[in-house]
């Protein structure tokens, strides 16, 4: 990622190419992992952002083909996270606040973890808990 992209906080991780592929069901995500085609092989990451979802969410496929979905803001400037190949997080501004994938700090000015966010797998759905967020 180019230092311009850094600057402006513009992430590398994509939306999904079928919007339709998630809603929104009360306090909680379901999102359809055979229309989303970001998350198919291990080692991906999709960023949901829109209308009635109140937090932006990056959700992550790890090499050991287990998910892991977070609230997408650093918790130094609010920026988005974007996955490394290393399978780490970094936030997408110049300092590079680097997480796990379950949110704990690695590293960089963030002033503390990433916020993560309970999931479940259920054949091809996934689905992302954001109760925890309802008193944040």
């Amino acid at each position: 990622m180019s230092l311009f992209s850094r600057i402006l906080g513009l992430s590398r991780t994509a939306r999904p190419a079928a919007p339709d592929c998630w809603r929104l069901d009360g306090a909680e995500i379901r999102l359809d992992l055979g229309r989303a085609a970001e998350l198919k092989a291990p080692g991906t990451a999709l960023r949901l952002e829109g209308p009635g979802l109140a937090t932006r969410v990056l959700v992550v496929h790890d090499a050991g083909d287990r998910f892991y979905a977070l609230v997408n803001r650093c918790a130094h400037f609010g920026r988005r996270l974007d996955l490394l190949e290393s399978g780490e997080l970094m936030c997408c501004s110049v300092n590079r606040s680097r997480f796990d994938l379950e949110g704990r700090k690695l590293s960089g000015p963030a002033k503390g973890d990433a916020q993560s966010l309970p999931v479940v797998r259920e054949g091809d759905i996934l689905r992302v808990d954001l109760a925890a967020l309802a008193g944040k």
